[in-house]
């Protein structure tokens, strides 16, 4: 299995593809001739080897470079028995809190502990710690002393990089690399710097200018743009918002500066981003073999119900020009939109359909948004606050769904396959700008890809609250409902449309959701059932927002509702059942 790097220069990322699980035992070392791991990788979620899964991801490109990778999911956080069962890694530990922030998998926008876990074996949330970047780091150190450095990714440590409001302790903290003692962060889609991490470390060189990364030091680095001290916006929330601006428009971009922040007597520097990976970079880490399954290790747990959802699904882009204040997708995965070439993806779901459990479905062909796939503009590196689908499509943004109409036609004609569905959200209103393809795009879906329902989100339908989600106005869904109805009828098709709904995002009253209630009944002829309370997340606009109740970006103030009462009332009203004999339906 193990591929020496200088066998391959072509690609100094990606080498011979590696299908098998990743090592979860010393016993499945010793099978492969390794007497230890170069980088020993930890998570939150329970190990599903695939695509869809980030740390299945990184453990893969790092062994298809030649490094030795184990992994222990869901570690014990009381005992040796887990973090000791691979021993010390020679390169470093990788730890991440899993496909979602620790804190927003164990607790409900209502402060409430959720029962389940999508990616916890058996289904119970009774395996992933509050913080898991801090617990796992911890538990790291309790039992190795002076081990190998700690570097911390996913999600949970891009949105929690900088000094950043947390919603369940409603407090400024500090970036998680101090609270956690690690040694390196890396942000955003880690491919790059991980290895370029792991290829430093091996050669014992400096790695702390690698870009894409967080570190600490003691001095603030030259040419270098000074963040307010932690000290100031912990205690002002006008700096904090200030902070936060010049924090969130030079953070996507590969020309974007170094930042650093004084955090107590040390600062954290946060590198330039990497380049996103070419297409042809994306379409070799997705057509690496994953099992796509389960570990039996684990498996032996219970069944975890996320692979169930995402086993036979296949991701097409990364990134989303969408840009919405609520979402963690700009801040994790990007706010540039890089798609697979379409000769990757139709290999990729040709091998789905040799996998011993495929039946004939495939569950979802998409990404962030599903109808981004092809989508692309030229400017939109260099505009650091236009936006591209805000308040309507960029004139230069190439709106076209003809790349996704000739993926998916190619897709369902593949012997063995008998349905594709798109299963990932679209932008309604994405459809309704493409005057060229946007309606033969909703033909081919109607007909051929929807799976009884489709999802969209159109949040909200008042306009001065879906300017504050950096969302467009209303004007256009009822006419995309029409649209997807009328297309209906003349398939002969019974689909619906289900609509997924924000209660209480800051500039929302509740006079605001009387409003989205009778739109939804009169326009929408639905009584909406998709309808969550709105979840302030580390590092989005929308956070910040309810933090400092102002728009950072113009400083104009907002209502906040706070009161948890309150905002759980702003969701009953728009879910409440109509009394018996009142208009209205799924049409």
């Amino acid at each position: 299995m193990h591929c020496p790097r200088e066998h391959c220069q072509e690609n100094k990322y990606l080498l011979c593809l590696v299908h098998m699980f990743i090592p979860t035992t010393k016993e499945e070392l010793a099978s492969l001739g390794w007497d230890r791991a170069d980088v020993v990788l930890i998570t939150g979620d329970s190990y599903i080897d695939h695509p869809n899964i980030g740390v299945s991801v990184i453990g893969h490109v790092l062994m298809d470079a030649g490094y030795r990778v184990g992994i222990i999911a869901q570690p014990d956080i009381d005992s040796e028995k887990d973090i000791g069962r691979l021993g010390q890694p020679v390169l470093f530990w990788g730890v991440t809190g899993g496909s979602i922030d620790s804190m927003v998998a164990n607790y409900t926008a209502a402060g409430k502990r959720r029962k389940s876990d999508d990616y916890t074996p058996g289904g119970m949330n009774d395996r992933r710690p509050d913080r898991a970047l801090i617990i796992y780091a911890n538990l790291i150190r309790r039992f190795f002393k002076d081990t190998s450095p700690i570097v911390l990714g996913g999600i949970e440590a891009s949105l929690r990089r900088i000094a950043h409001y947390d919603y369940w302790s409603n407090s400024i903290r500090r970036s998680v690399l101090f609270d956690a003692k690690a040694d390196i962060l890396v942000y955003g889609m880690g491919e790059r710097a991980v290895l370029e991490l792991a290829e430093g470390l091996k050669e014992k060189r400096d790695v702390k200018s690698i870009k894409g990364i967080c570190h600490i030091a003691r001095e603030k680095p030259a040419q270098c743009v000074e963040l307010p001290s932690f000290e100031v916006v912990a205690r002002d929330p006008q700096v904090f918002a200030g902070m936060f601006r010049r924090f969130y428009e030079n953070s996507n971009s590969p020309d974007a500066p170094c930042l650093c922040q004084l955090q107590d007597t040390r600062y954290l520097v946060q590198n330039q981003p990497q380049p996103e990976l070419t297409p042809r970079e994306l379409d070799r880490v997705y057509e690496m073999d994953f099992e796509r399954d389960q570990h039996p290790v684990y498996e032996a747990q219970g069944r975890v119900t996320a692979l169930e959802t995402i086993r036979f699904s296949i991701t097409t882009h990364r990134g989303c020009f969408g840009q919405c204040n609520f979402c963690s997708i700009a801040p994790h995965q990007g706010r540039s939109v890089v798609s697979r070439s379409e000769e990757s993806i139709v290999r990729e779901a040709g091998r789905l359909t040799r996998h011993r459990a495929f039946r004939g479905t495939i569950a979802d062909v998409g990404g962030p948004t599903a109808n981004m796939y092809g989508m692309a503009c030229e400017h939109q590196r260099a505009c650091t606050q236009k936006r591209c689908l805000f308040p309507a499509a960029c004139g230069h943004l190439q709106v076209d769904h003809g790349a996704q109409i000739r993926l998916l036609k190619r897709l369902r004609q593949l012997p063995g396959v008998k349905r594709v569905f798109v299963a990932s959200g679209i932008r309604h209103d994405l459809v309704m700008a493409d005057t060229k393809n946007g309606q033969r795009y909703m033909q081919e879906l109607v007909a051929h890809h929807v799976s009884g329902q489709m999802k969209i989100a159109p949040e909200h339908t008042e306009d001065r609250v879906l300017s504050a989600m950096g969302k467009p106005g209303s004007e256009c869904l009822v006419a995309f409902k029409n649209l997807f109805y009328r297309l209906n009828a003349a398939s002969g098709k019974k689909q619906f449309l289900t609509y997924y709904l924000i209660a209480a995002h800051p500039g929302c009253t509740l006079e605001d959701m009387k409003r989205l209630k009778d739109f939804a009944s009169t326009e929408l002829k639905t009584n909406p059932e998709q309808v969550q309370i709105f979840t302030p997340l580390p590092s989005t606009v929308s956070g910040v927002m309810y933090c400092t109740g102002t728009d950072p970006f113009t400083g104009r103030p907002l209502f906040v509702e706070k009161d948890r009462a309150a905002r759980q009332q702003q969701k009953d009203i728009v879910v409440a059942k109509k009394p018996a004999g009142t208009r209205g339906g799924r049409r």
